[in-house]
């Protein structure tokens, strides 16, 4: 029974010890909050865990906190609880040490501030020229939905055709942006997440292209298996 006792209380001594010393702090403010939980969360198993989180009642700082072994992707969360909106996350990419996250209750995703990792500043780059991308396609798209209304099967085919144009130079552009920072882990990050239905090829170019530090990170590991799976198909 003693020993029993002594083996709850070295556990606990241990738990306590790993809580004291985490990999990563993730703090900041969300500007207008009242009341309401803020959630740290990331994938795992093709499932959105939660890692940690607090209930904030008065004050709109939060401070969250978890551990990790190399960098990766995570989720910032608001649930307001006097709110039936669906909940919004803010992606970013974290590694050791602290991350700091500003917004506002208003415009929660839209107006984050992230400074942290440097595969943060990274991610942040890509997101600029993508979204230049994002901005094209939905031109395209009004502009094939008004030819569909006018009967005009010529701006139809035309639209089709520099909608698929865009497709492949996105694909294009981050194969070439991967490849180039071969050094980081949002290589294949990006990999996964936004040219995961790519050619092959592609994907085998980024992952060749790899550094043996990212490679061996979570998500190098998980692009290696990915296209294990898509070549055995």
């Amino acid at each position: 029974m003693k020993k029993l006792s002594l083996l709850v209380v070295l556990i606990a001594l241990i738990s306590c010890g790993k809580d004291s010393n985490p990999d990563l702090i993730v703090k900041g403010q969300v500007k207008g909050l009242k009341k309401g939980t803020v959630y740290l969360e990331k994938e795992q198993d093709s499932s959105i865990i939660i890692v940690d989180s607090v209930f904030l009642n008065g004050s709109s700082e939060f401070e969250l906190k978890t551990n990790l072994e190399s960098p990766e992707a995570f989720y910032l969360r608001l649930d307001k609880n006097n709110s039936n909106e669906t909940n919004t996350r803010i992606v970013f990419f974290a590694d050791k040490g602290i991350t700091e996250i500003t917004t506002t209750l208003k415009e929660f995703v839209p107006n984050a501030k992230i400074n942290g990792s440097k595969q943060q500043k990274l991610y942040e780059e890509f997101l600029k020229v993508t979204a230049r991308y994002e901005d094209k396609n939905l031109d395209l798209i009004k502009e094939s939905f008004d030819a569909k209304i006018a009967k005009d099967s010529l701006r139809i085919d035309t639209n089709k055709k520099a909608l698929d144009n865009l497709l492949k130079s996105r694909y294009l552009y981050t194969v070439n942006f991967a490849i180039t920072n071969n050094d980081s882990e949002v290589a294949p990050y990006l990999a996964l997440t936004e040219i995961y239905d790519a050619q092959t090829k592609w994907l085998d170019t980024i992952n060749q292209s790899l550094t043996p530090k990212v490679r061996d990170s979570k998500y190098g590991k998980s692009l290696e298996g990915y296209l294990k799976i898509r070549k055995s198909e």
